[in-house]
């Protein structure tokens, strides 16, 4: 316990180191700072592809969760031409509200704007946001913050409720139903190149 806190203290030291040069990108958007980066072309692409530019370059505040070119590379099973499902994926990766990573530590869940709750851990080789490393922390922008991870994330099935399995029990007139939960997915990344801030 002593240890994961001392983790998250240097998370939360380090990765704040980068906030002084990222205030610059503070006058631009969540969506402009990704574009003007070069690390998230193929995130912005799929921005563009799925229609949330408008909505990301909004008042805001948004905490973005960005996968770099690396992490969209490694990602199995993304489809760029399914713009129904690159949006759920996409707002996967958004809440609503602005989390530092000050904040992010100290949480366990983070509600999305896709609707899923985002999983928080602290472990031994970092903070783990639903199983993708963050790798940079706190890039301010005008409305919002950015996260970078290094992986993509992919949100849990639709309520897949596999033939809703209903064994009827005539004994005393009761109905048993039995429901079960749908397994999160996740497109992991190998060999992130990115700078990442050792734990």
């Amino acid at each position: 316990m002593v240890k994961k806190a001392f983790i998250a203290l240097i998370f939360v030291s380090m990765l704040s180191i980068g906030i002084c040069a990222a205030q610059d990108e503070e006058t631009k958007t969540i969506v402009e700072t990704a574009a003007a980066d070069g690390n998230f072309n193929t995130l912005v692409a799929a921005i563009e592809a799925a229609g949330l530019t408008d909505d990301l370059n909004g008042e805001g505040p948004f905490t973005v969760f960005a996968p770099t070119d690396v992490a969209f590379e490694a990602a199995e099973g993304l489809d760029m031409n399914d713009t129904e499902a690159l949006a759920e994926i996409l707002t996967y990766h958004v809440a609503l509200g602005e989390y530092m990573a000050a904040d992010i530590v100290g949480m366990t869940s983070i509600p999305t704007l896709q609707g899923g709750n985002l999983t928080v851990e602290v472990t031994d080789e970092g903070v783990m946001v639903d199983g993708a490393k963050v790798i940079q922390a706190d890039v301010l922008c005008s409305n919002g913050v950015i996260h970078v991870i290094g992986a993509v994330m992919m949100p849990p099935a639709e309520e897949e409720i596999e033939e809703t399995e209903e064994t009827v029990e005539e004994t005393n007139g009761e109905m048993t139903v039995e429901i079960e939960e749908p397994v999160s997915e996740m497109a992991n990344e190998e060999g992130v190149e990115t700078d990442e801030v050792e734990a």
